[in-house]
């Protein structure tokens, strides 16, 4: 199979598809890799590194999408990229689909193959494409609500340590997956004050077995929600429906009853977000003030630590990566139940009913096992 990876056109996104590891692996199995030239800059990997494990360096990213039977990426094709796409080629990558009607329809217009790193599925419900990077965003949030706290960027001047005699932050995480859990470590290890939130009690559970003892599991109900953000210096919206619109936990109304200056980090946004007034941001431009609430809301966090990013991503993609290649599209779906999940377009039909669902667009609906069959 002929293999494209081009660099990602997304504002600041410096993450890239493939590494020079990832490029020998598929080379080593028969495969033609074709890389962007600078493809790799934004996460420190030289062109030459990519052409050292096997790769053909394309200089432009028109070459890469023209020559590829399967591309490879990070982040869901934007609009300068929508007219490359090629009715049959297979799009390995994060979609989001459910917050992007727009993309939704440029794939399905194009009669694109979308396989959505976010929904591929083990039998367990883990989700391991998507892992890696909510582990990343998970500790970048309460980094980033540290930085925001403070008065400069509008926040509430707090420093979230605490210092002798004056009480740390207090942390509330809505969301108890691998966001949640990640968040709820690094700002314990900061020493804040964290409540975690979620609705199964088998988690509340486990995250009290694991988690240091200034951590508090507290169930979500809306009573509870309310209390804790009332008492609140960072949010950390950490709420996840796989593949489907993240339900708007946090309203407009909370905000109201919330201390001025607090730091909403949303990292629901991808899928649309946690909260009723967040609305996509980036690393250019990353924050805004909405009732008097700093909302940090950047749909790629992970893209600012690009270099880590990259490879944690590629350590999770490659393996179900070679079997679409080896295999082809068809033969690796059958053979695995987690890239079935993962099949969310196909020749112009939606294949991921949560997708479907949200924008009223079931006539568009074909069961994987059908279009595969």
């Amino acid at each position: 199979m002929k293999i494209g990876c081009p660099k990602e056109i997304k504002n600041n996104e410096n993450r890239v598809g493939l590494t020079p590891n990832a490029v020998h692996a598929y080379v080593e199995a028969g495969h033609q890799v074709f890389v962007e030239a600078g493809a790799g800059l934004g996460s420190a990997i030289p062109d030459a590194e990519y052409v050292a494990a096997g790769a053909t360096l394309l200089p432009t990213a028109d070459a890469v999408w023209q020559g590829a039977d399967m591309i490879v990426k990070v982040k869901e094709p934007v609009e300068p990229e929508y007219g490359r796409m090629r009715e049959g080629q297979l799009l390995y990558t994060y979609f989001h689909f459910a917050a992007n009607r727009a993309l939704t329809e440029a794939c399905l217009d194009r009669k694109i193959v979308a396989m959505a790193y976010e929904t591929v599925e083990e039998a367990d419900g883990s989700l391991p494409l998507l892992k890696p990077m909510s582990q990343v965003a998970g500790r970048m949030a309460p980094l980033m609500g540290t930085f925001y706290l403070g008065s400069p960027q509008g926040g509430r001047g707090i420093l979230p340590t605490g210092v002798t005699g004056v009480e740390s932050a207090n942390v509330v995480i809505v969301g108890g997956g691998t966001v949640g859990t990640n968040a709820a470590r690094v700002a314990a290890g900061l020493g804040c004050h964290v409540t975690i939130l979620d609705v199964s009690l088998k988690r509340l559970e486990y995250l009290g077995e694991i988690l240091p003892p200034n951590v508090t599991p507290l169930y979500s109900d809306a009573l509870n929600l309310k209390r804790s953000l009332k008492r609140a210096d960072i949010v950390v919206g950490a709420v996840l429906i796989p593949g489907a619109v993240a339900p708007k936990l946090i309203t407009k109304t909370h905000l109201s009853m919330m201390r001025p200056g607090a730091v909403l980090v949303d990292v629901a946004i991808d899928q649309g977000g946690c909260c009723e007034t967040s609305r996509p941001t980036t690393h250019s431009d990353p924050i805004y003030l909405e009732d008097g609430i700093v909302h940090y809301c950047v749909a790629n966090m992970p893209g600012a630590y690009a270099r880590t990013s990259t490879f944690a991503l590629n350590n999770a993609t490659l393996p179900y990566g070679l079997k679409l290649a080896n295999k082809g599209l068809a033969g690796a779906c059958k053979a695995s139940a987690a890239l079935r999940m993962g099949l969310n377009a196909y020749g112009g039909f939606i294949t991921y009913k949560a997708v479907a669902e949200a924008f009223g667009m079931t006539a568009k609906y074909k069961d994987p096992e059908d279009v595969i069959g």
